[in-house]
This record gives C-alpha cells, sequence and structure tokens, in this order.
C-alpha cells in the first residue's frame, strides 16, 4: 500500500512538471481495495478492472519503474509507452479500459473462458460507482446468472462519479444489492483486512460453482476525478482531512500492526524509507528512458498480422513499422 501511495504522489509530481501528459486518474485513498483483493486469490485467477488501473497494475505483477514510465510515454513502459494512464496490462490483468462500465461485459467473457476451460480460476470485474447505473452491467449480471459464472463483480465506491455524489447520482446507492437475483456484500474498503476476508468469502463461493457475487467496497479517493479535476469544487476540504485522519488504509493497518505487537514503528519507517527510494529511482527511469520512435506506432495493433506502413507527419513519407 506505501509502495501505491508514493507511486501515485509522485505521479501527481511528474503531471504538475508536465511530464506525464494526457488523462491520469490517480488511486491513493484506495490501496487496501487492490492490495486486499489481491492477497485472496491467486495469481492464476484473472483481474478486469476501469482507468484508474495504477494500483492493480503494481499488485498483478508489473514492477514501478514499468508503471511510471508507461505514464511518461517511453519505452520501457508496460505498454511501451503506447496506453498511458489508462491502458497498462499485465499477466491476468485486462486493463485498464477507458470506456466507462464497458469492462464488466468483458470479465464476464473471461469467466466464461474460466469455465469453458474447465480451470479452478475466476474472474474480479471492477467498476466504480459512476459506472453502477450502465445498462450493460445488469445485461452482464443477468448472463453471469444464468450461466453460473465464476465472477466477483466489485463495485468499487468511492463516493463521486467524477464530480457527482452517489446520492445525485443513483436513486439507490445500495450498490452491493443491485444484482438482485446475485448475493452481494458491502465491505469497508478503507480496511485492507476487511477486503481480503470478504472476498476470499466471496471467491470461495465462485470457485465452488455457486455462480457470481457481487461485493461493495466502501472506499474514497484523495486526488480529483483525474489530474484536471481539483477535488473540491464538489466536495470541501474539510470531508477530504476528515477520511484521511480517520479511515486512511495505511494508518489503520499501522496502528494495527504497532498495537498488537506485529511490527515496530521503526520497523514501519524503514519500510518508508526504501519505498521512497524504489520510488525514485523508478521516477529517474522514466524521465531518462527514450520515448518509442515514429516507425513504432503501427507495432502491436493486431497481434499476429504482419507489420503495415504508416503514414507519418508528412503525407509524403512513409515509414515502416518493423515489428
Amino acid at each position: 500500500m506505501q509502495t501505491i501511495r508514493r507511486m501515485e504522489l509522485k505521479s501527481d509530481q511528474l503531471y504538475k512538471q508536465k511530464i506525464i501528459r494526457g488523462f491520469c486518474h490517480l488511486y491513493d485513498g484506495q490501496e487496501a481495495c487492490c492490495v486486499g483483493l489481491e492477497a485472496a486469490i491467486n495469481p492464476t485467477d484473472h483481474l478486469i478492472t476501469a482507468y484508474r488501473a495504477h494500483g492493480y497494475a503494481y499488485t498483478r505483477g508489473t514492477a514501478v519503474r514499468e508503471i511510471l514510465a508507461e505514464l511518461t510515454g517511453r519505452k520501457g513502459g508496460c505498454a511501451k509507452g503506447k496506453g498511458g494512464s489508462m491502458h497498462m496490462y499485465a499477466h491476468n490483468f485486462y486493463g485498464g479500459n477507458g470506456i466507462v462500465g464497458a469492462q464488466v461485459p468483458l470479465g464476464a467473457g473471461i469467466a466464461l473462458a474460466c469455465k469453458y476451460f474447465g480451470k479452478d480460476e475466476i474472474c474480479l470485474t471492477l467498476y466504480g460507482d459512476g459506472a453502477a447505473n450502465q445498462g450493460q452491467i445488469f445485461e452482464t449480471y443477468n448472463m453471469a446468472a444464468l450461466w453460473k459464472l465464476p465472477c466477483i463483480f466489485i463495485c468499487e465506491n468511492n463516493r463521486y462519479g467524477m464530480g457527482t455524489s452517489v446520492e445525485r447520482a443513483a436513486a439507490s446507492t445500495d450498490y452491493y444489492k443491485r444484482g438482485d437475483y446475485i448475493p452481494g456484500i458491502r465491505v469497508d474498503g478503507m480496511d485492507i483486512l476487511c477486503v481480503r476476508e470478504a472476498t476470499k468469502f466471496a471467491a470461495e463461493h465462485c470457485r465452488s460453482g455457486k455462480g457470481p457475487m457481487l461485493m461493495e467496497l466502501q472506499t474514497y479517493r484523495y486526488h480529483g476525478h483525474s489530474m484536471s479535476d481539483p477535488g473540491i469544487s464538489y466536495r470541501t476540504r474539510e470531508e477530504i482531512q476528515e477520511v484521511r485522519s480517520k479511515s486512511d488504509p495505511i494508518t489503520l493497518l499501522k496502528d494495527r500492526m504497532v498495537n498488537n505487537s506485529l511490527s515496530s514503528v521503526e520497523e514501519l519507517k524503514e519500510i518508508d524509507v526504501e519505498v521512497r527510494k524504489e520510488i525514485e529511482e523508478a521516477a529517474q527511469f522514466a524521465t531518462t528512458d527514450p520515448e518509442p520512435p515514429l516507425e513504432e506506432l503501427g507495432n502491436h495493433i493486431y497481434k499476429n498480422e504482419p507489420p503495415f506502413e504508416v503514414r507519418g507527419p508528412s503525407q509524403w513519407i512513409k515509414y515502416k513499422s518493423v515489428g
């Protein structure tokens, strides 16, 4: 959680220095969700999420330097500098999807593949409270329930879809009940142990052939919706400060560990020093690694197709793709 927090704060800094450009949705405040989920599933399980994806890219095995290099659009990024903030991928991690709610049917498709091939695997399909009113999500619930797909639908409710509070966007904010015929549970998404135990329960339900399950993680983002949103026009600084002081996922776990003699303050400080060093080195790589060359533009559009020519900035010059 500390690594993700520092990585996101560094991303904020690089964005303000105009080294990171374009869309950038930060995950700080919600770290207990991605780390708690990963702690309860197997590396062979699958996960797909929306565009606030940096934390999941990390928990699914992507190095910090590859995430930051992706954000800065460099060759050493996890998507070779072509995906940016919203389109990161790793083994058994299917993004980072920019279209609101569109990853939910895809997640059900991944779960269908798990069932079809008879594998003891499940798919975690994540979406936000802003996407929860999308029609395609309800169509997906129907299919998943009919076919008893091993899919956990997870609504990360961080209380605001862009600049709109959940109360203004949804007639019912009980997102865990939205599955109707699919059982649902509501979880404290700021408590990593709650997230882990709830996910273990849901995963066992799905693996046993009982079909899908719905989880609502009640969480909070500290930054605005994206870097272009100051985050304080629709909520107060006091509200953010109150969540930080009372419900911060890292502070909650630190206090619990120290109070139960599982760790000392000194040990936790050492972890923080190591994390800061790792993030600084990753940022150094992400700002010095070269950008992908122009002739790389046409690569990786199709997996098995031969390379094709891409028209460059001048329409009379053609650059050949070499992939």
